[in-house]
């Protein structure tokens, strides 16, 4: 076992193991340590899952009911349809496992968007713009997970089946193989490492309690979150201003969680708007233009004047939801899960592909530990959980805010809350807690380094 797997189990140090997985680079030359790893699911996490496989195993195969290699948005991506960004974390990673892959997006058509090029606002109040030199790379979902599969299976030792995982194959204390179900004939494809990659829809804890093995424990928060996404005609090639974001906290007392517009391929801008609970905003074409032009910032009124493209597509999202696979005291060996399946957040904060990549990361190192793979794979859960821990503790300190969420609460929230509100205040005028900030959010840093005690007091003397 290497030192920093150590120090997980043993110390349990997460800014330095965050650290240390945001920084990891893929091996310089392949190193198999497996024979055959199975993919269940060809989404981002499951794609990216298989592109760190693909450097320790002998061949890996993605299983997934939908055809692949098609573009557009898939039926087994439901939210596909709705605005999507790559965080500096997650692009960060995947240049690192696809090399020259923000060239080659830009040249495709995403579009950069350097933090000069945002526009952010809170409860109406416009923030310091933050100099650093981190980017997002805007694009449409299919836009990106196109790039990342193209990418995927360009690998000489990755293949994909068209099938559904219909159960484990499992042989004493360890999973074997996978059972699918293709066009009605059912198979089984042999493995020495399975991955789940199945969304939130996992079926993987039914499958786990039907072999007489335990659930993992599944926290939820309700959030009913409903949100609206339409496109605009992108007139100007080289906008000023590429993304702009408004939020909305519980003291603006209005119906909107958030909207935002983002320049992406085809000479396009995709708008978003949402809200919880009977809030639709923006789910008509009369709704959604009206309230650009009157609730918002100038920006919008400025778009809803072009020409709008398409229909509005809708999406809810009912909670957020994680699975504690670490917390489980049994576990079969050669088995793992990463992504939604894991956990799955408030979609407003754009974490959902940047944690993918990070899960990813993860399971290179716990791979590039020299792992007993007849063992329960417990160093790459704990791994995975400091990942999982800090995009749920941005995500949920937020919604724990909305007046209809009520919980679970974190061990000293009612302590905790009054300082977070004003680190978060402090965001909107202090440059120094701004960066800060916004590096966590985008995963480039672990939420401890906004509880320092340099950053606490700076933002407690702000007025």
């Amino acid at each position: 076992m290497t030192a920093l797997l150590e120090e997980i189990i043993v110390t349990a140090s997460p800014a330095r193991v965050f650290a240390a997985i945001t920084e990891l680079w893929p091996p310089e030359r392949p190193n198999p340590v497996i024979g055959k790893a199975v993919v269940l699911g060809g989404s981002i996490a499951g794609l990216l899952a298989a592109r760190v496989l693909a450097d320790h195993a002998d061949s890996v195969v993605i299983i997934d009911r939908d055809e692949l290699r098609g573009t557009g948005p898939r039926r087994g991506v439901p939210q596909s349809t709705q605005l999507h960004a790559l965080l500096p974390g997650g692009l960060l990673h995947l240049e690192r496992l696809f090399p020259g892959f923000n060239r080659e997006a830009l040249a495709l058509g995403a579009v950069a968007v350097p933090p000069e090029s945002r526009v952010t606002y809170v409860d109406g109040r416009r923030k310091v713009v933050v100099p650093d030199e981190s980017e997002i790379l805007a694009g449409s979902r299919p836009f990106l997970e196109g790039l990342v599969r193209r990418r995927v299976l360009q690998l000489p030792n990755v293949k994909v089946v068209q099938a559904r995982g219909t159960g484990l194959v499992i042989d004493g204390d360890a999973v074997t193989g996978v059972r699918t179900d293709s066009d009605g004939m059912d198979g089984v494809e042999s493995a020495d490492l399975v991955v789940d990659a199945m969304g939130r829809s996992s079926r993987l804890s039914d499958w786990l309690e039907q072999g007489g093995w335990e659930r993992p424990p599944l926290r939820r928060m309700t959030l009913d979150l409903n949100y609206a996404t339409a496109y605009f005609r992108r007139r100007e090639q080289n906008p000023e201003h590429t993304v702009v974001m408004s939020a909305y906290t519980e003291k603006s007392r209005v119906d909107v969680a958030g909207v935002a517009f983002f320049a992406v391929e085809d000479d396009r801008w995709m708008l978003m708007m949402a809200g919880y609970g009977d809030d639709r905003p923006g789910s008509t074409r009369d709704d959604l233009l009206r309230r650009m032009r009157s609730d918002f910032p100038p920006e919008f009124a400025a778009l809803a004047g072009e020409e709008l493209i398409g229909d509005i597509a809708t999406y809810r999202h009912p909670d957020s939801r994680r699975r504690d696979y670490h917390a489980l005291r049994r576990f079969p060996a050669g088995l793992v899960s990463v992504g939604d399946a894991v956990a799955s957040f408030n979609p407003v904060y754009g974490q959902g592909m940047t944690s993918a990549a990070l899960h990813a990361a993860a399971l290179s190192m716990y791979l590039r530990s020299a792992p007993d793979l007849r063992a329960p794979a417990r160093e790459f859960f704990a791994l995975q959980k400091v990942v999982v821990d800090a995009a749920w503790t941005t995500s949920t300190s937020a919604d724990l805010a909305l007046p209809h969420v009520d919980g679970p609460y974190p061990p000293g929230y009612a302590l905790t809350k009054p300082i977070a509100d004003r680190v978060l205040n402090a965001t909107v005028t202090d440059v120094r807690i701004a960066r800060v900030f916004n590096e966590v959010v985008s995963m480039l840093r672990h939420p401890n380094d906004l509880a320092k005690p340099g950053i606490v007091l700076r933002s407690l003397l702000i007025r």
